[in-house]
């Protein structure tokens, strides 16, 4: 496992590495910042685990589940990425959204979790039936969660 890389100047949101006057080997400093922004522009995870997959593939995102073990060992929540120097952790923020490839739907992280965005129910009840916007509605919802919107 590769030790975490510490920078001395960083974003603010995402503690991106930044560059700074006269530094030598830019070229690691950009590289990691590339790295994080390649998982960070449209995030797509594999799925939830809490221990490394056996053989991950360059580029392939994973969120680290609780109770994590091995290299995820202390980075729970956060998306855990293999690239060719190794596995990169990014810590999610308020309202970070990715794509759960497993779940066929995007998570939300808010409130310190990863959420799968809650399905409505669909329309039951009351005094009044109307059979068509029920069917309009249970249309909806399908058509939401087919899109990856809903779980």
């Amino acid at each position: 496992m590769t030790d975490p890389l510490s920078f001395s100047s960083a974003s603010p949101r995402f503690a991106l590495p930044m560059l700074f006057s006269g530094q030598s080997q830019k070229e690691v400093i950009v590289n990691e910042a590339l790295l994080a922004a390649d998982v960070l522009l449209h995030p797509a995870i594999e799925a939830v685990l809490s221990a490394p997959p056996a053989a991950p593939t360059n580029g392939q995102c994973w969120l680290v589940g609780a109770g994590a073990t091995g290299a995820f060992a202390g980075q729970s929540s956060r998306i855990a990425a293999w690239s060719e120097g190794g596995w990169r952790f990014i810590a999610p923020r308020e309202g970070t959204r990715a794509y759960d490839v497993a779940a066929a739907a995007y998570r939300i992280f808010a409130g310190g979790n990863w959420q799968l965005a809650p399905a409505p129910a669909a329309p039951t009840g009351g005094s009044v039936i109307d059979s068509q916007a029920r069917t309009a509605i249970a249309a909806i919802i399908t058509t939401l969660r087919s899109a990856g919107v809903l779980s």
